[in-house]
C-alpha cells in the first residue's frame, strides 16, 4: 500500500498562521480522501516558515468499484420516462433489468463504476484543496488567478516514489523540495517521506515544529544557566519562534545598564512584541539578559547576528526609555490627575460618551460598591478616578497589553496610596477564567464599578451581545462580575446596583440626544430643580432623590417622572439580570451546578443575592440527589399535574381547611406534616440556613407518598375532593417557597 507525502512550498507563512494551517490542510485532504472512498489510517502533518507538509501511510492502491442499483419506470411507463431514465444513468435498454414490483414489472438499472487508481483521485483533489485553503489573509501574484498565504514555489506529491500527476496554474508536481535557503537552497529529490525529513535535515531544516521548540527551550535555558540567570517562560512566544525559523539557534546578550531600571514588564514586552525575545532575569528578579532565535548558525559563532540584534533593541529600549520618563515627567508637573485629564477628550463611545465621563460613573458605583466591599468610600472613588489615567500615557498609547499594569507603576511614582496603586492594575481582573480575582477591597469595589458600568451603558443603548458576535467582551465582564462576587462573598443585591448604574447611563444619554430614551428623564429634572435654571446642585439632588427611589420605592417617586419610563428601566434591568443569570450558568457548569436548579430558584424572583442564591442552587442540589429529595420531586409533580388538569376544567374550590372533613388516616397526616413543616421551612430561609430548609422538606416524603398511593383525590364527594385538591395545593405552595420546581428538568 503506497504512501502519500505532499508538500506545498512557499515564501514565509506567518508563524500565527501555521498552527491553523496545519489542522486545515489534514482535515481537508481528510474529507477529499473519504469522499473519493480511499480510507487511510493516521495523517501526520508539518510546517516551517516555507512549507506545509502532509504524510498519510500506507493508501490504497484504487478507489473501491462502485455498483449502484437504480429504481426505474415500469415497463409499460411511456416512451419519453423511459428514455429520460436511460439518460440519467447512462445505459441502454438492453443494460436495463425488469423485476417485478408491487405494482407491475418495473426497470430496473445497476450502475458499474470501477474504481480508479489513487493517484487520479489525488491529482484531482490536490487542486481543490489549493484553491479552497481559507487562509485569514492571502494574496495573488504575477497574471495568475491562483491564491495562497505567499507565493507557491513548488510542490512536491508523491505516492511512494511515483509523481502523482498534479497541476494548478502552471504548476506541475514532483519528486524535488528545497532546503534551508542559507544553508543549501538548491533543489533535491526526494523518494518517500524518510528520504524528505532526512534531506532537509542535511541541509538545514527542522521538519517538525515541536522539535524546533524543544530545541529553543532547551538550549536558550541552557545559555541563561550559563550566565547565571534564568529564562522568562513564554509559551506563545517559543511557538511563535518556531514558527519563524526553520534551524532555530538561540542567542543570548545583555540589556544595557542603562534600560535596566525600567518596569521589567516594559522590558518584556517591547522585546517580546518588537523583536521577538526572550527575557531573562537575575537573582533579585531583574531583566538583565535577551535571548533571540536566529535562522543560522553564524559562521562566528553568532556574534555578528548578536550585535545587529542588540543594535535593533537599543533602538526599541530607548524609545520605551522614553516614553517612561515623559510619562513620569508629566506626572511631576501636572500631578496624577493631569495626565488623567485628557480623557475627557477621548470618545469610549459614540452613544455613552467619554472616558472623563465613564471614569465619574465608576467613581459613583465604586462608592456605593465600598460599603459592600468594605473599602474606604472616598478611597475608592479616588482609586476610580486613577484607574483609567494610564490610558492617556504615552506608555500604553505605545503597548495598549500595558495598561493597568502602568497604572500601578505611575500611582506609585505619583506618592498615591499603594491600595490605589493596586486598584489600577487589578480593576480589570478577572480578564478569564484563569485568571486571578483581586480581594483587596479597594480593587474590588473599583472592579466591580467598571464591570457593571460598561454592562448597564450597552444595555442602556441596547447594545447586546449576539449569537457569536460581542465585540465589547460584554459576556467576560458579566463573568467577572459573578468572579468578583462569588470568590469575595459579596452580599448586596445585583438588581439595585445594576438599575442605578443604568439610570445613570439614561440620564446622560438624555442630556445629548433629544431623542433618547434617557431625554424625560433629563427633562424632568431639569423642570424640577429651581425652576429650571440649570442649577447643577438641584439636579444632583434630584437624581439622588430618582436613585433612592428605585432602591428602596416607599421613599416616594418625583411626581414629574413618569411610571412608565421607570418600568422602562426595570425592564432593561430584568433583562441584564438574566443575561448575568444566564453567564452564571455557564460559570457553575464546570463544577457540577445544574442550570435547571439555577432557574428554578431565579424564579422565585429577587433572588439577585448571588452569593445566597448559589448557596440555595448547591443545598436543592444536594437534596434532590437523595432519595428522600428525587421522591418530594416526583410527589411535588404528581401534585402539580392533578391541579393543572382540575385548573383547566374552571376555577377550584381552594380554600377548604387543610384536611378538616375528611377522616381517612393518611389525609389526617398529610395535613399535619404539612402544618408541622411549614414554618420549620420559614424560619430555616429566613436564617438562610438551606440545607435546614431541605431537611424540613424531607420529612414531608413519607406522608405524601402514603396520601398519593392510598387516597383518591378527586373522590366523588365534592367536599372531600376540596379538602384534598387544597391539600396538594398547600403541597405546592410549600415546596415553592425554597424552588419553583416547575422548572427543574429530570
Amino acid at each position: 500500500m503506497p504512501d502519500l507525502l505532499l508538500e506545498l512550498l512557499s515564501e514565509e507563512i506567518p508563524a500565527r498562521m501555521q498552527a491553523n494551517a496545519r489542522d486545515t490542510l489534514r482535515d481537508m485532504v481528510a474529507k477529499g480522501l473519504k469522499e473519493a472512498g480511499i480510507a487511510h489510517g493516521e495523517t501526520i502533518v508539518h510546517s516551517t516558515p516555507r512549507r506545509l507538509t502532509l504524510f498519510i501511510p500506507g493508501l490504497p492502491a484504487r478507489t473501491p468499484d462502485i455498483e449502484e442499483e437504480r429504481k426505474g419506470p415500469r415497463v409499460d411507463a411511456p416512451e419519453k420516462a423511459l428514455e429520460g431514465f436511460l439518460r440519467s444513468t447512462g445505459l441502454t435498454k438492453d443494460d436495463l433489468d425488469s423485476r417485478p414490483d408491487k405494482k407491475g414489472e418495473v426497470y430496473f438499472a445497476v450502475i458499474r463504476k470501477p474504481g480508479v487508481a489513487a493517484s487520479e483521485a489525488i491529482a484531482a483533489l490536490v487542486p481543490e484543496v489549493i484553491r479552497s485553503f481559507p487562509w485569514p489573509k492571502s494574496m495573488r501574484w504575477g497574471t495568475s488567478d491562483l491564491r495562497w498565504v505567499r507565493p507557491l514555489t513548488s510542490i512536491l506529491c508523491l505516492l511512494d516514489d511515483e509523481i502523482v500527476p498534479v497541476e494548478i496554474e502552471g504548476y506541475r508536481a514532483g519528486n524535488q523540495t528545497r532546503g534551508h535557503r542559507l544553508v543549501d537552497g538548491a533543489p533535491f529529490a526526494v523518494d518517500g517521506f524518510d528520504s524528505y525529513r532526512e534531506g532537509l535535515a542535511a541541509r538545514g531544516v527542522t521538519l517538525n515544529a515541536a522539535e524546533r521548540a524543544a530545541t529553543i527551550d532547551a538550549r536558550a535555558r541552557a545559555l541563561c544557566a550559563e550566565r547565571g540567570v534564568t529564562l522568562l517562560d513564554d509559551p506563545a512566544l517559543l511557538q511563535e519562534n518556531a514558527g519563524l525559523t526553520e534551524m532555530p539557534v538561540p542567542i543570548i546578550g545583555e540589556i544595557e545598564e542603562a534600560f535596566r531600571a525600567l518596569p521589567a514588564e516594559v522590558l518584556q514586552t517591547s522585546m517580546r512584541e518588537h523583536q521577538k525575545f526572550f527575557s531573562a532575569t537575575d537573582a533579585q528578579g531583574k531583566v538583565t539578559h535577551f535571548v533571540a532565535v536566529a535562522n543560522i548558525e553564524g559562521a562566528d559563532g553568532g556574534e555578528t547576528i548578536l550585535r545587529g540584534n542588540a543594535k535593533v533593541l537599543r533602538a526599541r529600549l530607548a524609545d520605551a526609555k522614553f516614553f517612561w520618563e515623559n510619562d513620569l515627567r508629566a506626572i511631576r508637573q501636572d500631578g496624577f490627575a493631569g495626565m488623567a485629564a485628557p480623557l475627557a477628550q477621548v470618545t469610549f463611545h459614540n452613544q455613552l460618551g467619554t472616558q472623563g465621563e465613564r471614569i465619574e460613573r465608576i467613581a459613583a458605583l465604586a462608592q456605593q460598591f465600598a460599603g459592600v466591599t468594605k473599602a474606604d468610600p472616598v478611597m475608592a472613588g479616588d482609586a476610580a478616578r486613577a484607574a483609567k489615567a494610564d490610558l492617556a500615557s504615552e506608555m500604553v498609547y505605545e503597548f495598549p497589553e500595558l495598561q493597568g499594569l502602568m497604572g500601578r507603576y505611575y500611582a506609585g511614582a505619583a506618592g498615591l496610596d499603594a491600595r490605589i496603586a493596586a486598584a489600577c492594575e487589578d480593576h480589570y481582573k478577572p480578564l478569564g477564567p484563569s485568571d486571578t480575582v483581586p480581594e483587596e477591597p479597594v480593587s474590588v469595589a473599583v472592579a466591580l464599578a467598571d464591570k457593571i458600568d460598561m454592562l448597564a451603558g450597552f444595555w442602556a443603548i441596547e447594545e447586546k451581545p449576539t449569537g457569536s458576535k460581542d465585540p465589547f467582551a460584554l459576556r467576560r465582564a458579566a463573568l467577572g462580575v459573578i468572579r468578583l462576587i462569588l470568590d469575595n462573598d459579596l452580599r448586596f443585591h445585583l438588581s439595585e446596583a445594576v438599575g442605578v448604574a443604568i439610570m445613570r447611563h439614561v440620564y446622560l444619554i438624555g442630556q445629548r440626544d433629544a431623542k433618547a430614551l434617557g431625554k424625560p428623564l433629563f427633562d424632568a429634572i431639569e423642570n424640577l430643580s429651581d425652576e429650571g435654571d440649570g442649577d447643577a446642585e438641584a439636579r444632583r439632588a434630584m437624581f439622588e432623590q430618582l436613585i433612592n427611589h428605585f432602591i428602596s420605592p416607599q421613599s416616594g417617586l418625583p411626581q414629574a417622572i413618569d411610571p412608565e419610563f421607570e418600568q422602562s428601566i426595570r425592564a432593561a434591568v430584568i433583562d441584564l439580570l438574566g443575561f448575568i443569570a444566564d453567564r452564571l450558568k455557564v460559570a457553575l457548569r464546570s463544577e457540577g451546578v445544574r442550570h435547571d436548579l439555577i432557574d428554578a430558584v431565579f424564579a422565585l424572583g429577587g433572588q439577585d443575592d448571588l452569593v445566597l442564591l448559589v448557596k440555595r442552587v448547591r443545598a436543592l442540589q444536594s437534596f434532590l440527589a437523595s432519595e428522600d429529595g428525587a421522591n418530594l420531586l416526583a410527589g411535588y409533580r404528581r401534585a402539580a399535574n392533578i391541579l393543572a388538569a382540575e385548573e383547566k376544567k374552571g376555577a377550584l374550590d381552594l380554600n377548604a381547611p387543610g384536611g378538616e372533613g375528611d377522616t381517612k388516616a393518611e389525609t389526617v397526616a398529610l395535613a399535619s406534616a404539612l402544618a408541622d413543616a411549614s414554618p420549620q421551612i420559614d424560619a430555616a430561609l429566613v436564617q438562610e440556613d438551606f440545607e435546614g430548609a431541605m431537611r424540613a422538606m424531607s420529612g414531608l416524603r413519607g406522608p405524601i407518598d402514603a396520601f398519593f398511593d392510598n387516597v383518591i383525590v378527586n373522590a366523588d364527594d365534592p367536599a372531600l375532593r376540596a379538602v384534598r385538591l387544597t391539600l396538594l395545593a398547600t403541597i405546592r405552595d410549600v415546596v415553592a417557597r425554597v424552588a419553583d420546581f416547575s422548572k427543574i428538568e429530570g
